[in-house]
């Protein structure tokens, strides 16, 4: 192609350089104009179908194991403590000796009760010979009526004197008795807090000394707390029939910080009767058993409670959602390659996936891979892929 050129100056016609298609396409590239019969090629995805599996929905909450069982070990009776008959921190048993109070004060005191109640025992037996005599007299009228009546008075006195001195005897054996502190329950106890040579307070009046605590280990309990929330949707599904009730022993799982899977099973055995005003939340409780006692009240925990029935989840990969406001989004794959957004309600995760509670079918093919190329309305090159989990150890 030639093109004549004519200058204002002469009127001439020059002729111009041969321009070749070469350059019209450099020039329509420089100026972003495709030449024609371009195509823009269709950007390529990876679809997959959701994953079904059939599971049960966990809820988690934090809380603390506490001992089912927790004793402060205090004296009934004073006196200098003697012994100390167990080691800091071991595990004791019921009935086992832990401190031995000096009983010598209190086994004289026996001794002088068993007296008095010999020398009342005499007067009961001498009061009783006298009434017999009196009762013989007084058949053939040698006695008078008020002499028997003082002879029968003067029984029954006696009588409650030995009646005296034998609960006298009964409350100072008592005393020989709690001066042997024993331990009430099987447990691990702490350090003892008096040491041998001090005097140990007991008894109802003031304050008892705090000798140690004892705590038991097996069973151990779980205590966390629910918010009003929570605890309101528990209620609706176990109202709807979808949920047993968690006043029921319903299977729980723990795990301490440090442990990746549940590997504690236990029940929920108690919830509370009120939702606590202040913070709005109820008090729940589960057992555990804790037969090796590596479980420590005090130490913080999670739990997870199941939270549906068993059923049939769709699963997906959390990069295959888009957030659209306070709308989650997939992309699905229409016809002819062409992408959907479709809007869907999510549920917690599940073994690294999502699960979705409505908006999806279980043969949809949505895109997993490759969504910062495309857009709704767009046709794509699809790739088929496969949604698997991460193969985390679930409870049950």
């Amino acid at each position: 192609m030639q093109t004549l050129i004519t200058t204002p100056a002469s009127g001439r016609r020059e002729r111009n350089s041969r321009v070749t298609p070469l350059g019209v396409a450099l020039f329509a590239m420089l100026i972003g104009i495709q030449p024609a019969g371009a195509q823009q090629q269709a950007p390529a995805v990876t679809v997959a179908t959701p994953l079904a599996r059939e599971l049960v929905e966990y809820d988690d909450f934090t809380g603390q194991f506490a001992a089912v069982e927790s004793v402060e070990i205090r004296s009934r009776v004073s006196g200098y403590l003697q012994s100390i008959n167990f080691q800091d921190g071991q595990i004791v048993r019921k009935g086992d000796l832990l401190f031995q109070i000096d009983p010598r004060p209190f086994e004289a005191e026996l001794a002088s009760a068993k007296a008095r109640l010999a020398q009342a025992e005499a007067q009961v037996e001498l009061a009783n010979q006298q009434l017999k005599r009196a009762e013989q007299l007084r058949k053939n009228d040698f006695v008078s009526r008020s002499a028997y009546d003082e002879r029968m008075a003067e029984l029954r006195v006696a009588s409650g004197a030995a009646e005296i001195a034998r609960a006298e005897i009964r409350s100072v054996a008592l005393d020989v008795e709690f001066a042997r502190i024993l331990s009430p329950i099987d447990g691990r106890i702490s350090r003892h807090e008096v040491s041998v040579g001090n005097l140990v307070t007991g008894g109802a009046a003031g304050t008892p000394t705090l000798l140690t605590t004892i705590v038991s280990i097996d069973p151990i309990h779980f205590v966390f707390d629910m918010s009003e929330t929570d605890f309101l949707a528990y209620q609706r599904a176990v109202a709807k029939g979808l949920l047993k009730s968690q006043r029921d022993a319903v299977e729980v799982y723990a795990r301490l910080a440090d442990e990746p899977d549940w590997p504690r099973v236990g029940t929920l055995d108690y919830i509370d009767n009120r939702v606590d005003r202040t913070s709005g939340t109820i008090r729940v409780r589960a057992v555990f058993p804790n037969p090796d006692g590596f479980l420590t009240p005090g130490q913080f925990g999670r739990i997870r409670i199941p939270g549906s029935e068993p059923y049939t989840a769709l699963l997906i990969p959390e990069s295959a959602v888009l957030s659209d406001q306070s709308q989650k989004i997939v992309m699905v794959l229409g016809e002819n390659n062409v992408v959907q957004a479709r809007i869907v309600r999510l549920g917690p995760t599940y073994d690294g996936l999502r699960i979705v509670r409505a908006g999806l079918e279980p043969d949809d093919r949505i895109v997993i891979a490759g969504l910062m190329r495309i857009r709704a309305g767009a046709t794509v090159t699809p790739e088929e892929g496969v949604i698997e989990g991460i193969g985390e150890k679930r409870p049950g």
